[in-house]
């Protein structure tokens, strides 16, 4: 203070002194760097939203400012999983094996969004039983959720996705049982390799639309699909304990379904790539893709 007042005392800053300190150039440099998050106005339609793997997915591109809309048939999962989350999240009640479903989602997610701007295709069901004796109607009973449901909406969003004229992207749960086969699993399997080649199917025509298609292969991730008494059943196909078989991988370690989602967002944000397997299992060298 005897320093100030030796050298002239004290005097109030004046306005443009107290400007220059609060919008000095490097805290506009500062302001100037924000970037929005990575999927603010993008639109994403997640089928299977209120299971385990639709959920966290919902949920990884949520976090990255998508506006979601979650499709699935069971009313009360699906409001659940929208509490979860949030954030302006709408949800769709439809069973994707009826008639016009596929129409009724996209009309959903246009009249909520104005548009679609990502599919993540995970809806499905594993159905077990002995190629050998099951009944044909169980078989096409599961190729009209494992595979027409997925071909049904992504042709109804490739042609809102062509309209809109500036892309898109496809993203589906294909899974590891398309190139690697359990026992009393083939009616699961067979409709999944089917949707495999359907992917690369769709990436080929799709792509002059600047469209990219993509897949994510998981394996053993614990949700409805592969719930408790499933696993209990295929861990006694394969021999294994029921802990063994959820880690029965490569590093040792159970996949879970947030894994599989940080799987779907890579793909979203690998932006040249289309036709794409991305497997998320741990490490399964019989389930690797040459």
């Amino acid at each position: 203070m005897a320093d100030g007042a030796d050298n002239g005392g004290f005097t109030p800053a004046t306005p443009a002194d107290l400007f220059d300190m609060e919008y000095w150039s490097l805290e506009q440099a500062k302001l100037g760097k924000s970037k929005p998050p990575a999927m603010q106005g993008r639109v994403v339609v997640v089928t299977g939203g209120a299971g385990a793997i639709g959920l966290a997915t919902a949920r990884a591109f949520k976090s990255l400012g998508a506006e979601v809309l979650l499709v699935d048939k069971d009313d009360t999962a699906l409001e659940a999983a929208l509490a979860v989350v949030g954030g302006g999240a709408r949800g769709h009640a439809i069973n994707l094996i009826e008639d016009d479903s596929a129409g009724a989602v996209v009309q959903a997610a246009t009249e909520h969004f104005g548009g679609i701007d990502i599919l993540v295709s995970n809806a499905g069901y594993a159905h077990e039983g002995s190629i050998a004796e099951m009944d044909e109607s169980e078989l096409r009973a599961s190729f009209e959720l494992n595979f027409f449901a997925h071909f049904r909406l992504a042709r109804n969003v490739h042609a809102v996705m062509k309209r809109q004229g500036h892309g898109g992207q496809m993203l589906f749960n294909v899974s590891k049982q398309a190139v690697n086969p359990g026992r009393n699993f083939g009616a699961y399997g067979l409709p999944k390799a089917t949707l495999m080649f359907l992917v690369r199917q769709l990436a080929l025509e799709f792509g002059a639309d600047g469209i990219r298609v993509n897949g994510v292969n998981a394996d053993r991730i614990r949700s409805g699909l592969l719930n408790d008494q499933v696993i209990s059943s295929r861990s006694k196909a394969r021999g294994l304990s029921e802990s063994d078989y959820l880690a029965g991988n490569l590093i040792g370690k159970e996949v879970e379904a947030r894994h599989v989602a940080e799987g779907f967002v890579a793909l979203a944000q690998s932006h040249r790539t289309s036709s794409h397997i991305l497997t998320v299992d741990g490490g399964n060298v019989e389930a690797a893709l040459r």
